[in-house]
């Protein structure tokens, strides 16, 4: 069955999710569009409004350029850039009037010149404003108090009547995370909308085009003459036009709530739209393009410094994880047991997620602390998660919901999270949260599907975003990022600490030897056990295939070392191992150029005798690679810094090369933080996104500086 995508203006409420509103066919009537030929600037498709916007005394369909007068044609000619991944922007003269223009300019596919016209603003210095915002978000340490200062500052800059930061979640669901408004307005702040509020093609293009705004709800759009390409005979790919038409079911939702006019900037971290700044105002209110420029360098700024936020309250959460790793491995040594340490302290084991309870289930016995379900509930939970701890976490916050049987549970445990602790699926960490009653707030009912009788012309407030209130039972309060990012670090610590454990178990215990040994062997982690007189008793195939051995190749420790590039040094690791039975870690390299991390240690009995030796290794390319790219973005900045700052030599204020300075600081703390905290195979891709970042707002102040020149030598010939 094929799909139907409505086109632009003639879908309903059953099918908004798939109108084409990137086909728009017309624009807001602030500016004018032109598409001309690449070959010789001929003007193939025009705005209705453009001949009036021009000032020409015909319809500028067919005419070249330079027939309209001025400097447009010559701007658009030696335009080097057009082919950025956003617009390019100039500044030119056109028409009878010679008015200033602001000029953006992008390819369409087929190679034409799509030229968008809007009449520059007056001038004014937003170096300060822009100086003043960055030190207020680089001085947030919170999420909250980030986005509360940052919606504080797009209302003070872009003057709005209410800015919102928009936060969406993990099913797409929206919730106003921070807002500043006028007195008298009623508050949005904590209010939900159901992620249908915006279809996904619309976030797709929130993604490509990072600031859009409707000046006037109530405007008449100007359809593109003619409609279809003289080129390509199809529509116009509206979707890099800033004056794009906005979809007319967006509009009525707008004059239902009374707002007259929008400002939208995308708020992007890493790859992935993490929210938007979403301004409106009760009456028209058009920003000139300078001013959108600011708005749009303050919205990477913001997504940068959530970006280094979220990774800096991650790595904190590895720190509490490598300080319960450490007690268990002291736990080890003294008692013999590594639980103990777990379970001693119960705030070491809850507070990083905020939960109520846990449960270890360990070898078929059930260790639990804080507020849980009986033992005999939590193997009956076990049993049931553990077939769906594949992906390595199972985690709920409606256990009722997905599992009835359980229902009974939901006092201590409407909400789990279950990480894996060994290869066998039925030993686990669990977490509990209990049953919280609450009222959440949402702008319209996410229930109600539409109907085919919903016009979008009838939309009332009532229908579309009045408060609806959802009483939330059965559930427990949602599990965020960084609590299964919590659970995953825990549950892999303690996964390694049993595997260290149970390496060493299998030299002090060998009537349990083939059992332990059958678990070592189905561990992913690279492991090495070996008697007293160096015979290896257990190697598993990790360990074999991270360092290119056959089965049955390494026979003893002192096969090992022709494997390295420094043999001899690590065989005189090796010695000290065992003659001083002394613990080492280091850095070793294959004679393959893999690097790996080494972790050797001499496992003594009760009675201070040697038992035997267990290594660990573990590849550290992902980390090499994440150093790399580190290395490879601090040099890409300096370089794009020193080649910016070039560009703005001749600025005559000195603020645009303060701001990147700024700008580069930012995004330079924000690289330490994700590199420290993020894991190593990501970082890399966090990295390119933080450069792409970079690169773009390093566009948008080159734009202001162009401004600024550009007003300067004006009022310069004026004089």
């Amino acid at each position: 069955m094929s799909i139907i995508y409505p086109k632009f203006g003639t879908a309903d409420l059953t099918n908004c999710e798939r109108e084409q509103i990137h086909l728009a066919g017309s624009i807001q009537p602030h500016g004018a569009l032109l598409v001309v030929a690449d070959s010789d600037l001929t003007i193939l498709q025009a705005s209705a409004n453009a001949r009036d916007f021009l000032g020409l005394d015909g319809d500028p369909q067919g005419m070249r350029l330079e027939a309209l007068g001025g400097d447009l044609w010559r701007e658009v000619w030696r335009t080097p850039r057009v082919r950025a991944p956003i617009p390019y922007v100039t500044r030119c003269k056109s028409g009878p009037g010679a008015r200033p223009l602001n000029v953006l300019l992008h390819r369409a596919g087929a190679g034409e010149i799509v030229v968008e016209l809007e009449h520059a603003g007056e001038p004014r210095d937003f170096g300060a404003d822009i100086e003043r915002a960055l030190a207020g978000m680089l001085g947030a340490t919170s999420l909250q108090g980030l986005c509360d200062e940052s919606a504080r500052v797009f209302k003070e800059i872009a003057g709005y009547d209410r800015v919102m930061i928009y936060r969406f979640d993990d099913e797409g669901h929206g919730e106003v995370y921070a807002e500043t408004r006028r007195p008298e307005l009623e508050p949005f702040l904590g209010n939900r909308y159901p992620a249908s509020d915006i279809p996904q093609i619309a976030r797709r293009l929130y993604m490509t085009n990072r600031v859009r705004m409707l000046a006037d709800v109530h405007y008449q759009p100007a359809p593109l003459i003619p409609k279809l390409s003289p080129v390509t005979g199809g529509e116009l790919d509206m979707s890099l036009c800033f004056l794009r038409s906005v979809s007319p079911i967006h509009i009525q939702y707008l004059q239902n709530m009374g707002v007259a006019a929008t400002l939208v900037v995308s708020l992007m971290v890493g790859d992935k739209l993490w929210g938007l700044v979403s301004c409106h105002h009760y009456s028209p209110r058009h920003l000139h393009f300078e001013m959108r420029s600011v708005c749009e360098l303050l919205g990477e700024a913001l997504g940068t410094r959530i970006a280094a936020l979220e990774s800096f309250w991650q790595s904190q959460g590895e720190i509490s994880v490598r300080r319960l790793e450490a007690r268990m491995v002291e736990s080890i040594s003294r008692h013999g047991d590594w639980r103990g340490a777990l379970f001693d302290s119960a705030r070491s084991l809850l507070l990083p997620l905020a939960a109520e309870g846990a449960a270890l289930v360990f070898e078929g016995e059930i260790r639990t602390t804080g507020e849980t379900p009986s033992t005999e509930d939590i193997r009956a939970l076990a049993k049931w998660i553990g077939p769906q701890l594949k992906d390595g976490l199972f985690a709920t916050a409606g256990l009722a919901a997905i599992a009835p049987d359980f229902a009974r549970l939901t006092g201590p445990a409407a909400g789990i999270v279950a990480a894996p602790v060994s290869a066998d699926q039925s030993e686990m960490l669990l977490w509990f949260r209990p049953e919280r009653v609450r009222t959440v707030t949402w702008g319209g009912n996410p229930f109600k599907a539409p109907s085919s009788g919903d016009d979008p012309l009838e939309l009332s407030p009532r229908r579309s975003f009045a408060q609806w209130h959802q009483v939330v039972a059965g559930a427990s309060d949602p599990w965020t990022a960084a609590d299964l990012n919590a659970a995953r670090l825990i549950g892999a610590s303690v996964s390694d600490v049993i595997l260290q454990f149970r390496a060493a178990s299998l030299v002090i215990a060998r009537d349990q030897l083939e059992q332990v040994r059958s678990r070592v062997h189905a561990s992913e982690q690279q492991t090495l056990v070996a008697d007293p007189a160096g015979v290896v008793l257990e190697i598993n195939i990790a360990f074999e295939a991270l360092i290119g051995a056959q089965p049955g190749e390494i026979r003893r420790l002192d096969d090992l070392p022709r494997r390295f590039r420094d043999a001899a040094g690590f065989a005189e690791r090796l010695n000290t191992l065992i003659v001083a039975r002394r613990s080492w870690r280091g850095e070793a390299t294959l004679m393959s150029g893999a690097e790996l991390h080494i972790r050797a240690d001499a496992v003594i009995g009760a009675d201070n005798r040697l038992l035997g030796f267990v290594l660990l290794a573990t590849d550290l390319s992902n980390r090499r690679g994440a150093e790399t790219a580190l290395a490879r973005f601090q040099s890409d900045l300096l370089a794009s810094q020193r080649r910016l700052a070039g560009r703005l030599e001749g600025t005559p204020d000195p603020k645009a090369r303060k701001l990147l300075a700024g700008l580069i600081e930012n995004a330079q703390l924000a690289a330490l933080e994700i590199s420290e905290s993020e894991g190593a195979q990501t970082v890399p891709a966090r990295l390119k996104s933080l450069g792409e970042s970079v690169a773009r707002s390093a566009e948008v102040l080159e734009r202001l500086a162009f401004e600024e020149r550009a007003r300067r030598e004006g009022e310069g010939e004026g004089e």
